[in-house]
């Protein structure tokens, strides 16, 4: 795993590196990377990767989770914001909201939570049918009587 000191958010690129969690460690607190990162242990607090981010079958995550894109094949407990594509492999467990442009969950996989794909905040409703008219066609009613007095 390669350790560095906190850069300010203004610099947080992508790179081409590539980190590891292994299986028995335990890490409590925030884990940053500007690459990408995979986790077959277990980690316990924010866990933010500039690439891609994945969570091995045995690799745990409890915490916010930030990446461009994730894999995961473990579980994770906390809410998880991703940039790009979010794909929940069959086995893993995802236990809190979620919000990716592109979401795949395989058959088998946990998920819950609240998803947001990034759909507008203000989606007009559908017109109903009988709100249609045809231009200089009456729908009936009331009103259309009183117009033909």
């Amino acid at each position: 795993m390669a350790l560095k000191t906190k850069e300010p958010d203004d610099s947080y690129k992508s790179t081409n590196e590539l980190n590891f969690i292994g299986a028995g460690t335990y890490v409590e607190g925030t884990v940053e990377t500007k690459g990408s990162l995979r986790i077959d242990g277990r980690v316990k607090g924010a866990v933010k990767a500039g690439d891609t981010l994945t969570i091995g079958s045995k690799g745990e995550i409890s915490g916010e989770v930030h990446a461009r894109m994730a894999v995961v094949g473990g579980k994770i407990e906390g809410d998880i914001r991703v940039d790009e594509k979010l794909v929940l492999e069959a086995n893993s467990t995802l236990v809190g909201n979620l919000k990716a442009k592109k979401l795949v969950i395989d058959e088998g996989a946990l998920f819950q939570g609240k998803s947001d794909m990034g759909a507008p905040k203000t989606i007009k409703p559908a017109a109903s049918p009988l709100d249609f008219q045809p231009k200089g066609e009456s729908g009936g009613g009331k009103d259309s009587a009183e117009k033909a007095q």
